[in-house]
């Protein structure tokens, strides 16, 4: 561990729904849903709003309405979060120049590297306090959670502890401590599977943790698990920030709080990943030709499969094809608490129709990422549209050949709603020119 607090952590609050709400004015103060919005959709992330009704992200779109019914159900708009999530990383380096993102909404900032007079606590409170009030200023009003520590486990932990908008700083000395009362979840890695294997050896806090040998711990989940679990409970963790590099491959992972065994869940899951990862691949002219899914089963297990086409590809259709394939060769009966995909094998060129036209997919498309050019009689829930006389705004719901738009923008107030023919020419998707 370092002698300073000086690891930042930020995490944007309720990130996809927050931007939702920003440029949706009639939705700020209301629960809202963003993710697959059919039945077997899943919940990418949920407003504050709606978790106080027992939302939660990875929960099914179907259980998510009958918890919370009127809230509102969108299915997401990548551009919007990956520009704003740009505006985020760009003030982080202006403030260090080692920034490492864990993920649209998340980083590691290195305040070592930064221009401060010193490391005090005062200093890098004060920083972390401007630099949450510059995000604040450049994504038009979401807000961050904001931990310092001394190592990236504390700084994690610490943006935990006061969410949403919150900031706590763990100065020098007091890791131990903070740990010691929490529970051993709170630990990464510590799931359900391995919270009830260190439960029935009478192990429940951090406190608990911390008075068991390596070797008892090794013998309760494994060589690996048990060797980190000794260390994070005394609050040891000398990981480096590690910028952005070279890009050799493009994933999408998530570790989800109860372990998975629905396999149409787990199937939905890796199509909505495939959506991002082909969303992160056009983003950057890339494709690739090696599809890898990334398993981690309850008992931390991690498994990696993978299959390679003949030509590069950037459809959102095929990767997601391949990665539900290669999760078919799995047992994953016991649980699965980590799915990701990924692509490698990059290239800066595609061919074109090379499988022929993509095979509509057995499964709720990905949520928050575009597919394919949408027709007239496909409106997305949440979907920006501009019409020819009334400007811009979204797509309320659609059915039965008509499409309800509600008229408004983040520099509105709430607009007004009207309901249009599907195929009404005056009626388009939009998208930010530079998008």
């Amino acid at each position: 561990m370092r002698a300073t607090a000086s690891l930042l952590h930020l995490d944007l609050d309720a990130f996809y729904a927050a931007v939702e709400q920003r440029d949706k004015p009639s939705l700020r103060g209301k629960p809202v849903v963003v993710g697959g919005v059919g039945g077997r959709g899943v919940v990418a992330t949920a407003s504050y709003e709606a978790r106080k009704y027992g939302v939660r992200s990875a929960m099914s779109t179907r259980e998510a309405r009958s918890r919370c019914p009127h809230a509102a159900f969108l299915s997401g708009r990548f551009h919007a979060y990956r520009d704003t999530s740009r505006a985020v990383m760009t003030a982080l380096r202006d403030v260090s120049p080692l920034v490492e993102p864990l993920s649209l909404d998340e980083a590691f900032v290195d305040l070592e590297a930064a221009d401060l007079p010193d490391l005090t606590v005062a200093t890098v409170s004060g920083l972390a306090e401007s630099l949450r009030a510059r995000v604040r200023e450049v994504t038009g009003g979401l807000t961050a959670s904001v931990g310092v520590g001394t190592s990236k486990f504390i700084a994690k932990v610490a943006s935990d502890l006061d969410k949403p908008d919150g900031l706590v700083v763990v100065p020098p000395g007091g890791e131990v401590e903070l740990l010691r009362p929490m529970h051993v979840t709170v630990i990464p890695g510590v799931g359900p599977a391995t919270a009830e294997r260190l439960r029935r050896a009478g192990i429940h806090t951090v406190a608990d943790l911390e008075t068991v040998s390596v070797e008892e711990l090794v013998r309760l989940v494994g060589r690996a698990h048990g060797t980190s679990l000794h260390a994070l409970a005394r609050a040891q963790d000398d990981r480096a920030v590690e910028p952005e590099r070279e890009t050799k491959s493009v994933s999408v992972e998530g570790t989800y709080d109860t372990d998975l065994t629905d396999r149409r869940l787990m199937e939905g899951l890796l199509t909505r990943q495939a959506g991002q990862v082909a969303e992160r691949l056009r983003a950057s002219g890339l494709s690739g030709r090696t599809v890898t899914i990334k398993v981690r089963l309850h008992d931390f297990t991690t498994l990696n499969r993978s299959t390679t086409l003949p030509s590069p590809t950037d459809q959102a259709s095929t990767i997601g094809r391949l990665a539900r394939g290669l999760l078919a060769e799995l047992d994953t009966s016991g649980g699965v608490r980590l799915l990701g995909v990924g692509v490698s094998g990059l290239a800066d060129w595609i061919q074109e129709d090379l499988f022929g036209p993509d095979e509509e997919d057995p499964v709720e498309p990905p949520p928050a990422v575009p597919g394919p050019r949408m027709s007239r009689s496909s409106w997305s829930p949440g979907m920006d549209v501009v019409h020819a006389d009334l400007g811009r705004g979204w797509v309320w719901g659609s059915g039965r050949g008509v499409v309800t738009v509600r008229f408004e923008t983040a520099e509105t107030g709430p607009g007004p709603v009207r309901s249009y023919p599907v195929d009404d020419p005056a009626l388009e998707p939009w998208r930010p020119p530079e998008s």
